[in-house]
């Protein structure tokens, strides 16, 4: 079997798009995944018990079912319900952020927890309540400490994201079965999906590694 180089160089404005697209997707649902999740671990550590138990269903039910799941519930399900169709974008950023808010909710609950319980007490003491104490004092050494797994998270959406494919949303794997379906040439686009994808992954990596030491630089100070 040949190998043809011309049907990538070919195709690659079409992968690049995609790709464009899976970033966005990406971006947007780690992004709301940090609000989300947010809300979640606080909402975990309070002492409010139903909020804490509405957090903890959240957090459990969506880390113990599969992405690919929650996307037919909210692209197929949730539309019989509503008695409107949902676009494919909307669907895909919503059901992927959901998704991401979970996992982060662990990392800022774990995050949360491994600063000493003094400081708390030290912001509680100075006159600042509970609020206060976690946005001024707990919060920004909680966020030092949760890069590296937030960037794997970030990292592990940018490859879930391919499942929005099944919903014929056109992001980098979509756009490669796409090509695939015309082209035949199936080595050789998986190939250049492979490599764009680990582009992405090894760039993000990269990029949380300096937001690492540019944090560890302003302690050091």
């Amino acid at each position: 079997m040949e190998y043809d180089l011309s049907l990538i160089l070919n195709s690659l404005p079409l992968l690049i798009r995609g790709a464009g697209v899976t970033l966005e997707i990406t971006a947007l649902s780690v992004g709301l995944g940090l609000v989300f999740g947010l809300i979640a671990a606080l909402a975990q550590l309070s002492n409010f018990s139903p909020l804490k138990w509405l957090a903890k269903i959240y957090v459990d039910f969506i880390r113990g079912t599969p992405l690919l799941v929650q996307i037919f519930i909210i692209y197929f399900a949730l539309p019989a319900i509503l008695g409107r169709r949902i676009d494919p974008f909307v669907a895909a950023v919503a059901a992927c952020s959901i998704n991401s808010g979970a996992y982060i909710a662990e990392i800022f609950r774990a995050g949360i927890q491994s600063i000493e319980i003094g400081q708390l007490r030290a912001g509680l003491s100075l006159g600042m309540n509970w609020s206060q104490t976690m946005h001024y004092i707990i919060l920004p050494q909680a966020f030092k400490r949760i890069i590296p797994p937030l960037g794997n998270e970030f990292i592990a959406m940018l490859k879930d994201s391919s499942l929005v494919s099944v919903i014929g949303f056109e992001e980098l794997t979509r756009s490669g079965q796409l090509i695939i379906a015309e082209t035949y040439g199936s080595l050789e686009i998986w190939t250049a999906v492979a490599m764009l994808y680990l582009i992405m992954t090894l760039t993000i990596t990269q990029l949380v590694a300096l937001l690492e030491r540019r944090y560890k630089k302003s302690d050091a100070r």
